[in-house]
């Protein structure tokens, strides 16, 4: 009887190789488990605005450099960087005893050269003076009150103050540094950050293009005063600007028209120096199809879409898309309208599978593609072999 044992052995793993391939085609993976969800969207035409997203860059509405505008040593920093200061708030001090008796002598001379004057004038009346020496006198008080005004202006920026309302940034200058000889020493930086400012270029074939679209038209002009700003990191600022700016010739060097935008900047999260995007509208487009940008996928033979029919299948569909509305496609040929467009779990979406389409909700979370490639590998494994090797054992007993 032993030495049947390998042929029986043998037989009992053909048999259940034999089973494994009469298995059904859907089973291993998937067999008894329910179609997995997809996020769609039913395709509609409508109404769309035509955008561009430009590249730019924001700016300061107002910047102020504070210089030193007398010379001397520098006392003594009146302000915290990096902090919000209103216009007039004293920044440095300047030691000041210089231009201080500056200032006394020219009140000084001022004082003396009135007195001559006041005795000159009924002298005058008198004949007891000339008329060129009451002129001397009156000509000497007024270079006297000039002078006096010189002095008092040196004093006074003897401690230099905030030009604007701004944050103020790092100091140039520390205590102890000779500033204003021979030069008007650069001290701090103020900007103006709310509102903010952005500048961006248009270029100028894009100009013409939508220009000719809308006199043929095919599209209608769009209200280009409100803008919207895009951040680095795709997401949409919440208050939209007004368009403030646009240059009246184009750049020789770009081929490009200069744009200038301000947004509200409350809070103070946008800082000069950032790069941006600001999204332009350009033009108003009537029976559009819009799809999201990350539902169309491209390939060898152009973009394309996944689809649902009625009955839960994924097949996919060339489209050709044109311009932007917004973060949408516009597409101009391959859907009508009432189809339904895959957005969410495109890597379930095998063509030819069947899905669970589930509507989509804008500003929801892309599927986790990691936690749904785990699923298959978790349900496969049919712990077979162990059960062939297990009888033997026994019929050995």
């Amino acid at each position: 009887m032993n030495k049947h044992l390998p042929l029986l052995f043998l037989a009992l793993l053909a048999a259940c190789g034999e089973g494994e391939k009469k298995a059904p085609a859907g089973a291993a993976p998937g067999a008894g488990m329910p179609p997995p969800e997809v996020d769609v969207i039913t395709v509609a035409a409508g109404s769309a605005t035509v955008t561009q997203d430009l590249p730019g860059r924001l700016q300061a509405v107002r910047s102020a450099q504070v210089r030193a505008r007398v010379e001397g040593v520098v006392e003594k920093r009146l302000f915290s960087e990096g902090t919000d200061i209103a216009a007039g708030k004293p920044l440095f001090r300047i030691d000041a005893r210089t231009y201080q008796a500056q200032a006394d002598a020219a009140a000084a001379d001022l004082d003396a050269a009135k007195a001559v004057f006041s005795r000159y004038k009924p002298l005058l009346d008198m004949k007891a003076v000339s008329q060129q020496e009451f002129d001397a006198a009156q000509a000497r008080v007024k270079q006297a009150e000039a002078a006096a005004a010189k002095a008092r202006l040196d004093l006074e920026n003897a401690v230099p103050s905030a030009p604007i309302s701004g944050r103020i940034g790092r100091a140039l200058v520390t205590e102890g540094a000779l500033v204003g000889k021979g030069e008007a020493t650069h001290l701090v930086t103020i900007e103006q950050l709310d509102p903010i400012r952005v500048e961006f270029s248009q270029s100028y074939s894009d100009l013409l293009r939508l220009q000719q679209a809308v006199r043929g038209g095919k599209q209608k002009r769009a209200d280009a005063a409100s803008v919207e700003l895009v951040l680095e990191d795709g997401t949409i600022l919440p208050e939209k600007g007004r368009l403030q700016f646009t240059d009246l010739a184009v750049d020789p060097n770009s081929g490009a028209v200069i744009l200038r935008a301000e947004f509200p900047n409350p809070r103070r999260d946008l800082l000069p120096g950032t790069f941006v995007r600001v999204r332009f509208p350009q033009a108003q487009v009537d029976n559009a199809i819009k799809v999201p940008q990350r539902a169309v996928q491209g390939g060898a033979q152009g973009q394309f879409v996944m689809t649902v029919d009625a009955e839960g299948k994924v097949a996919p569909r060339p489209v050709k898309t044109s311009t932007m509305a917004g973060p949408d496609f516009i597409v101009d040929s391959g859907l009508k309208g009432g189809e339904k467009i895959i957005v969410n779990g495109l890597q379930k979406a095998r063509p030819g599978a069947v899905v669970k389409p589930v509507p989509w909700t804008p500003g929801a979370p892309l599927l986790a593609a990691p936690a749904d490639a785990a699923k298959p590998p978790a349900a496969a494994p049919p712990v077979a072999p162990p059960a062939p090797a297990a009888k033997p054992a026994d019929e050995k007993k």
